[in-house]
């Protein structure tokens, strides 16, 4: 019973600061996560050492990332990716394609960072939060526009893109070097996967859709995509990709039922508190003890290539709608967020990323989910001028 009082006592520090720190960033008008991860850099065991979650926590942690994948998976529908017309797919290609190789063009040819790491550093600044993205705009009431259509579909090829990039990163990070043949099976895996599960998944839960309606279990819909949120995800292990992978695709699967069976208040209810143990550990995770003057530059060029990346890359393929679409879209697309964290904390799990690294990828994921929000609403104030005022 005393490792389950500390234990308990553990989770209520944890889960009450993060939310503390949240809370004020919010009233801040700046995005909660950002404050949830400052609360574990600050309390954690290189700053203030108040906190030092033990291992228990972080599987709670982890926990908490596979929720927070499977809450985005549920608000990404199928349909609609399907639907995505050339110009955010184009968009969301290039989204993918310029930020990795600045990052690790950076790290690998400027820097000389191990290929691995420079690899893990690259992926980690390819997926956009749609989420903060889409709060602004929803916020100025701006998601009607052609533009706000074009950012949203362009995160979804975005995300899609970006866990196909996680699953070949992560396979390759688990083999000693290079291994081809195990690379070319990873990727057509993940391919296939991702297919099966845009195409089919929610066909074949249209199928089961009366006999689950028939059971006699209470939220017989819930159960059975919390039981298919956790299976998937342990597949993904198995064919060695991600976690999270098979998570946001389980969210996926049943994006078109979310609303009928309400499934997205109940999920997103076991998110809110398992996601602030995802946040705060990451910050815990940080050693503050690094930021050198070299590392300090590092984290400040990442931050501007991964900028760049999607403000120049996103913005071109609109470019003949005019400079102003343009601007916004490629600003819509910069923030990271859940997934960029997701990846540093694979590849530091995986002993593939070091502590500068790791640290780099915190700072980019901060700067641009702090940077994008205030230049987003300054570009669409003229859209919404009554939600500005």
């Amino acid at each position: 019973m005393p490792h389950a009082e500390s234990l308990l006592l553990e989770l209520f520090v944890i889960f009450v600061c993060a939310k503390v720190f949240g809370e004020i960033f919010e009233q801040l008008g700046l995005p909660a996560v950002v404050g949830e991860i400052l609360a574990g850099v600050v309390l954690g065991p290189y700053a203030m050492k108040f906190v030092n979650p033990g291992a228990t926590t972080l599987s709670i942690a982890e926990l908490g990332a596979i929720f927070l994948l499977f809450t985005v998976g549920l608000e990404t529908s199928p349909k609609e990716l399907i639907r995505v017309g050339r110009t955010s797919l184009g968009v969301g290609l290039a989204g993918v394609l310029a930020p990795f190789l600045l990052g690790f063009g950076y790290l690998r040819l400027v820097r000389g960072d191990p290929t691995h790491e420079a690899i893990f550093v690259g992926a980690a600044m390819v997926a956009t939060s749609v989420g903060i993205t889409a709060r602004v705009m929803g916020d100025l009431r701006v998601l009607h526009t052609r533009v706000a259509s074009i950012i949203l579909g362009a995160a979804v090829a975005d995300d899609i893109l970006g866990m196909i990039v996680l699953a070949v990163v992560a396979g390759l990070g688990s083999n000693a070097g290079v291994q081809w043949v195990q690379l070319v099976v990873l990727l057509v895996e993940a391919v296939a996967f991702t297919v099966f599960m845009v195409f089919f998944a929610s066909k074949v839960i249209h199928r089961m859709r009366p006999g689950v309606e028939r059971l006699s279990t209470q939220n017989a819909p819930l159960i059975l995509a919390l039981a298919l949120c956790l299976g998937l995800s342990v597949a993904s292990e198995r064919i060695g990709m991600a976690a999270i992978i098979g998570a946001f695709f389980a969210g996926l699967a049943f994006a078109e039922y979310s609303v009928e069976w309400k499934l997205a208040p109940r999920i997103n209810a076991i998110t809110e508190f398992l996601a602030p143990f995802f946040f705060f550990t990451m910050g815990a995770r940080l050693d503050l003890r690094i930021f050198n003057r070299e590392v300090i530059v590092a984290c400040v060029v990442v931050t501007v290539l991964a900028l760049i990346g999607k403000v120049v890359a996103c913005g071109l393929p609109v470019l003949r709608e005019g400079w102003s679409s343009a601007l916004k879209v490629g600003v819509g697309m910069t923030p990271r967020g859940e997934v960029a964290l997701i990846v540093a904390l694979v590849g530091l799990q995986m002993k593939m990323v070091s502590q500068p690294a790791y640290a780099i990828v915190i700072f980019m994921t901060g700067a641009t989910t702090l940077i994008a929000p205030p230049v987003l609403r300054y570009l669409f104030k003229r859209d919404a001028p009554e939600a500005a005022d």
